[in-house]
């Protein structure tokens, strides 16, 4: 394991590369070393037209904190209902000043829209500390269980 590594402007465009190949146009770089890293870091390079679907951090609960460092971004803040309760633009001036970034709770429905051809945020979040669930339909029941178990139900 690299005991220090650089965030810099290579990094980022080697990046934003991977992510202008991808279906997706986003593409993360992980500092953490792996799923048992406590907390996972990366970036979060988000290319103008990538869909993050709305979503939150709720089994487990996990907060999450983003800062944009290059262009600007929303953050888009969700009821239960699917009804927007706030939208902050990141990277940009405000009446606040200067808006780097948004710490959110564990549960907060949101999401992020690139506002700029090239979006570069850095991220931080608890690690899952246990296989990750997954909701799956089995015989007209919903079901929680975990990716190896998934692995067996396949056919």
């Amino acid at each position: 394991m690299t005991e220090v590594k650089l965030i810099s402007e290579s990094l980022f465009n080697t990046v934003a590369d991977a992510a202008s190949e991808s279906p997706r146009c986003r593409m993360n770089h992980n500092f953490h070393s792996g799923r048992a890293d406590n907390p996972h870091r990366f970036l979060n390079v988000l290319l103008l037209g990538t869909y993050i679907r709305p979503h939150r951090h709720l089994d487990p609960p996990k907060s999450e904190t983003c800062l944009v460092l290059e262009e600007t971004a929303d953050v888009i803040l969700f009821d239960d209902c699917g009804a927007i309760r706030a939208r902050h633009r990141l990277g940009a001036d405000s009446p606040q000043g200067r808006i780097w970034g948004v710490d959110l709770a564990a549960g907060i429905w949101h999401t992020i829209v690139a506002r700029s051809a090239r979006v570069i945020c850095f991220e931080v979040k608890p690690a899952l500390g246990t296989p990750p669930m997954i909701r799956i339909l089995l015989h007209g029941r919903q079901r929680k269980t975990t990716l190896p178990q998934l692995l067996i139900f396949k056919t």
